[in-house]
């Protein structure tokens, strides 16, 4: 029996939810409601101790959504604690409680306790889930202290947040693995871009060392070229990075960026000043005449010397097996400990496999343009008229130039690729949690006294409504632990909503219910129940279920034939499934609370029809998938991954369209004398043509596929290492073809931009060109 004082509901609006009658006077929870079969007028009586019993007259039937919280028992150890809120409660105004138990607590005082709950001002916490936790159990502390044993107290807020530190951590994990690749490609097409003008560089320099010019005056004008460049780029990019933060992110002040700005903004610098400095001292201290003379496709770099590519990824595959084959959870947040730990090691596995990969890429094609130069002269044959061995040949002498740029290719889609699967697989996977806590397209939940199962033929017949399926939400005991029952129908369930794989804990959906319908007395319990009373399969197990014919819970037996992790509507904790029909046997009523609806396609106006059909019954609710995914979306524990996603997947794209599009045409014009000297010799266009689209060809879609069939698996490593972010696992990964068709159509386009634009050059003359080199 609750005494509440006025304004409790105005502080704590989240605490009390109205379902029929009036706010005011004394108030019925509903299960109490659904115990005592009493409605709004109805009179309950209250049994005082030490008192006689008095009569109030109920005015309204509400919701304790945080009655654990409401109703735990402070002070007491976890063991001792009662495991679920009191089956029976009243709320009351706070002069008429005092009116009718003043007595009870001038006779039993021990029976009367005072409770005050307090709110904390949220902008006194610090932003990280981690550090606020900390805070909020030194606040506690602190005032514990000053009571100085007077008064027990209950951290919720600190118990909120133990709870959302690992959901913090993730997101922090899901930045690290999806975003340091893209740094890291980009760093790459940096380097790609210094380089592709390094033979003209090189040239210049060896001209200014003949005529005199010392060391340090090469590297002077080596180094303004790159700080001009550099600078330019600088600016540029932060301009751009500025505009996307506020008009795309919607970032509120810039200044929270700055610190990031000028760090991207340092590296690239240094980067572009080493890629050009760097080169400009070894050739000027190393490179000799018989060196410059050696032909560099002869030389292998000494990574490839060491099979560094194989050793990365062997090293990435031993990571991902000893992750996935031992199931620890990559980010540790043990309840009630203020310490976190996450095991960023785990990043190793896709890292490595994303580098190994790329390196690897650049082996088979100096490998396919060196000794297996003769298959690719076949495979361009039909294309290249009668000069497929020239070509072929030309292709042989700039391997190196075409392994590097194709491997940035391979890199750039492996990045695109996984990120995207990754990122539609969370999508789904959301999706699927929604749908797992709302139950359907549509859902209609009613009481026990106005069930929304006597509304099925009705709702059945409303426009794009597929299937309606009902569904019995009942209570039940199991030993002292009262627990939410569902009765199902198991053939027909799975028609309404989907039922996962990865809500049973046998991994397969359909045989579990199999099982289920084939044991009329079966039940499916959660693990949890499982672990707290050490159930077998097969043992028998008495709940105690209300019966119909007097309102009282009586014990009735049950099989357990299996763990169910997840169940439609169900919560997280504990839980029952068991058949309808031996419910409706065993307590005398069949009838079903709740009603799933899937819909052919706009479940909003599927939903209001339902609202109308539902408004002559009181109490009734109706939700839809979508607002309770709205409703998830915004919650402190969800991990909203739709900036990051649309960030990443744009950034990958424009990877890819600078490697193939920028870095193919920088690599065709640093070529462009020998494409004149072609034009210059009467080659026809056709001629220019076949060199220049089998180069091109050769670097995009050989790159693409090395790339699609790399982000796959890294793909399958990020879903299996960050299984953790998943509510409920996925099934299989979700594959978003429309966005790589875009993005390979973009890298086509690009290619063959570029190379248009290098055939249109090579047709005009250039005395410059034919003088250089």
């Amino acid at each position: 029996m609750l005494g509440l004082e006025a304004g409790y509901r105005n502080h704590f609006p989240d605490q009390i939810r109205s379902i029929l009658g009036s706010a005011d006077g004394v108030l019925i929870a509903s299960q109490t409601a659904a115990n005592l079969h009493v409605a709004p007028g109805d009179t309950v009586t209250i049994d005082r101790i030490g008192a006689a019993p008095v009569d109030v007259k109920i005015a309204g039937v509400v919701a304790l959504p945080n009655a654990d919280s409401m109703f735990q028992a402070i002070g007491l150890p976890k063991g001792i604690a009662p495991q679920a809120p009191p089956d029976n409660v009243l709320l009351m105004p706070m002069a008429e409680w005092q009116a009718i138990f003043d007595p009870q607590k001038a006779a039993r005082p021990d029976t009367v306790k005072t409770e005050i709950h307090v709110q904390l001002a949220r902008n006194a916490l610090p932003p990280d889930p981690s550090a606020a936790f900390i805070q909020a159990q030194r606040l506690a502390n602190n005032l514990e202290a000053r009571v100085a044993g007077s008064a027990v107290i209950a951290n919720n807020l600190a118990a909120r947040l133990d709870g959302v530190r690992a959901d913090a951590l993730y997101a922090r994990v899901l930045f690290l693995f999806l975003g340091v690749p893209g740094i890291v490609l980009a760093l790459l097409v940096t380097l790609a871009v210094a380089a592709s003008g390094s033979d003209r560089r090189r040239r210049e320099q060896a001209l200014l060392r003949i005529r005199g010019a010392s060391l340090l005056q090469v590297l002077g004008l080596a180094g303004t070229e790159a700080a001009a460049i550099g600078l330019l780029a600088i600016v540029l990019g932060l301009a751009l990075a500025g505009t996307t933060a506020i008009a795309w992110l919607h970032l509120a002040d810039l200044r929270l960026a700055i610190p990031w700005f000028a760090l991207a903004a340092g590296v690239g610098f240094v980067l572009a000043m080493a890629a050009f400095l760097v080169p400009a001292w070894r050739d000027a201290k190393l490179l000799t005449v018989s060196a410059a003379r050696v032909d560099a496709n002869q030389q292998f770099p000494l990574w490839q010397r060491l099979y560094l590519d194989l050793a990365f990824i062997m090293l990435g595959a031993i990571a991902f097996w000893s992750t996935a084959k031992s199931g620890y959870e990559i980010v540790l947040a043990p309840e009630g400990v203020a310490q976190t730990s996450v095991h960023y090691e785990a990043f190793l596995a896709p890292l490595c496999l994303w580098l190994g990969l790329g390196l690897l890429s650049v082996r088979l094609y100096r490998l396919m343009l060196g000794p297996g130069r003769r298959a690719v002269a076949v495979a361009i044959a039909s294309m290249s008229y009668d000069l497929s061995p020239l070509v072929a040949a030309s292709l042989s002498r700039q391997r190196l130039r075409i392994a590097r740029g194709s491997a940035l290719v391979a890199l750039a889609f492996a990045f695109a690729t996984a990120t995207a699967i990754f990122n539609t697989t969370y999508n789904a996977q959301s999706r699927v949690d929604a749908e797992l806590t709302n139950g359907a397209d549509v859902t209609v939940t009613g009481t026990s006294t106005h069930p929304a199962g006597t509304l099925l033929k009705e709702l059945q017949a409303i426009p794009r409504v597929v299937t309606a399926e009902p569904m019995m939400h009942r209570f039940a005991y199991v030993g002292s632990d009262l627990q939410d029952l569902f009765g199902i129908n198991p053939a027909h369930i799975g028609k309404a909503t989907t039922i996962s794989n990865a809500y049973f804990a046998g991994g397969n959906a359909a045989e579990t219910l199999a099982l289920l319908a084939g044991t009329p007395d079966g039940v499916l319990v959660s693990q949890e129940t499982v672990n707290d009373f050490q159930l077998q399969p097969g043992d028998r197990l008495n709940l105690r279920l209300q019966s119909a014919a007097d309102h009282q819970y009586h014990v009735m037996p049950f099989r357990f034939i299996g763990v169910a992790r997840e169940f439609p509507t169900a919560p997280k904790d504990s839980f029952l499934v068991a058949n309808a029909n031996y419910i409706a046997e065993k307590t005398g009523s069949d009838v079903a609370e709740v009603v799933l609806i899937r819909t052919s396609a706009n479940a909003e106006s599927v939903a209001a029809a339902a609202r109308q059909t539902a408004a002559s019954l009181p109490g009734m609710k109706v939700t839809t998938l979508r607002e309770t995914q709205a409703l998830i979306s915004s919650s402190l524990t969800a991990i909203n991954l739709q900036g990051l996603t649309t960030l990443e997947l744009g950034f990958s794209v424009l990877m890819i369209v600078g490697v193939t599009g920028l870095i193919m045409a920088l690599g065709l014009a640093e070529r462009r004398r020998n494409f004149t000297i072609l034009s210059a010799l009467g080659a026809r266009p056709g001629q220019l043509g076949v060199f220049l689209w089998s180069e091109g060809l050769l670097v995009v879609i050989g790159g693409a596929i090395l790339g699609i069939v790399a982000g796959f698996g890294l793909a399958e490593a990020l879903v299996t290492i960050l299984t953790g972010v998943f509510d409920p696992a996925p099934e299989a990964l979700s594959i978003p073809w429309l966005y790589l068709a875009l993005a390979v159509a973009m890298a086509l386009a690009c290619g063959a931009a570029a190379i248009g634009g290098a055939q249109a050059l090579s047709r005009k003359p250039d005395l410059e060109a034919l003088r250089g080199g």
